[in-house]
């Protein structure tokens, strides 16, 4: 049976992409990960290049503890770039300005206020000059995604993780779709790309999903995916960043599925109700709400199957240099088992590369 099955799978994958050279190589695509280190000449920052370089990673998160200099930076972006010039890799940050960045003042970055701060005091267009000089910088040194902007409505003036830090621009969807597409044009303009988030909205929680599970059941309501429908109807969505929320009327069987690892979400409502046939990226798989309810294991192939393209992991939980071996080996070997696992493997790989063949 097991041969049968990988039979299947290789016939399927030599209909693949003349540029997706091996299963491995297409799994490698759909992973981002956060690392140790700070400099160039650091092991693990060389070893990340060289797992670029064979096509076994498909990009890196750097949080604030891999930013000493915006040099340092520069020079580590340097060589993950040179590692895949033809199809670069994602090399990410938040970069969203108030509590959210990870180039500061401290490293000479220019900081900027936060979105509820650039929305009461500028114009969409003022704003979208201010993203633009935040864009260039990023890109000056190197990154090719900001994981932004956020697409949640600040609705909750309670809510622990957006309105605290001033991470919405707005109450009105159509307030916070024309700010978001300020910001994501400012990127494109830089050649970045960006990622909406938190889909499906998490402006209206009661908790936060670094800690644990988040139940959105009865504060959640449709009018939080309005931006998302008016900016992928405009053309204006790179890539969407999955949140790690439940509500009961949209799970997955019996389960108390969160909504990055719900097929019902993804498949559903993003990928069928509102159109999007683009990247989907989970938040970082590392919070508390997914690492504290599924192995690893489970995480991986419930994303894969739910719709995710790109699987994120922060590497803080975990925090060993093999992680990104450890996810992709688990991709691999259930596609080997499982002809559906490597189409979903496949149809990933190609809106990846569709994606970063807009880097610069």
């Amino acid at each position: 049976m097991r041969r049968t099955l990988l039979v299947a799978t290789l016939a399927l994958l030599s209909s693949a992409p003349a540029y997706a050279a091996t299963l491995e190589q297409m799994a490698g695509q759909m992973i981002v990960v956060g690392f140790q280190g700070d400099d160039v000449d650091d092991k693990s920052v060389q070893a990340l290049a060289g797992e670029i370089e064979a096509g076994r990673l498909g990009g890196v998160m750097y949080l604030k503890t891999n930013v000493k200099s915006l040099d340092a930076v520069r020079k580590m972006n340097a060589i993950f770039r040179a590692a895949s010039p033809d199809l670069l890799p994602f090399l990410t940050l938040d970069q969203e300005g108030g509590a959210v960045e990870r180039l500061t003042k401290e490293v000479g970055f220019e900081e900027i206020p936060n979105a509820a701060s650039i929305a009461a005091n500028n114009t969409p267009d003022q704003a979208e000059a201010i993203y633009a000089r935040m864009a260039r910088g990023i890109a000056d040194v190197g990154f090719t995604v900001n994981f932004g902007p956020v697409a949640d409505l600040n609705v909750n003036p309670k809510n622990q993780v957006i309105a605290k830090f001033g991470r919405s621009f707005s109450a009105d969807p159509e307030v916070v779709a024309a700010y978001d597409e300020a910001f994501v044009e400012a990127h494109r303009d830089a050649g970045l790309v960006t990622a909406l988030k938190h889909f499906p909205g998490h402006g209206s929680s009661t908790a936060d999903s670094h800690e644990g599970f988040v139940d959105i059941t009865k504060t959640w309501s449709p009018t939080e995916l309005e931006p998302y429908k008016k900016l992928i109807a405009d053309g204006e969505v790179d890539m969407v960043m999955v949140g790690h929320l439940f509500h009961a009327d949209y799970t997955d069987g019996d389960e108390q599925t969160p909504s990055s690892l719900s097929a019902r979400w993804i498949e559903g409502v993003l990928r069928g109700e509102l159109g999007f046939d683009g990247v989907v990226i989970s938040d970082d798989l590392e919070m508390g709400a997914i690492r504290d309810h599924y192995t690893l294991e489970e995480t991986v192939k419930d994303g894969v199957r739910a719709g995710t393209d790109v699987l994120l992991f922060s590497n803080t939980a975990y925090q060993r240099p093999g992680l990104a071996d450890e996810v992709r080996d688990i991709l691999v070997k259930t596609a080997e088992a499982d002809p559906a696992f490597a189409a979903r493997i496949e149809q990933s790989y190609e809106r990846i590369v569709a994606l970063k063949k807009r880097l610069r």
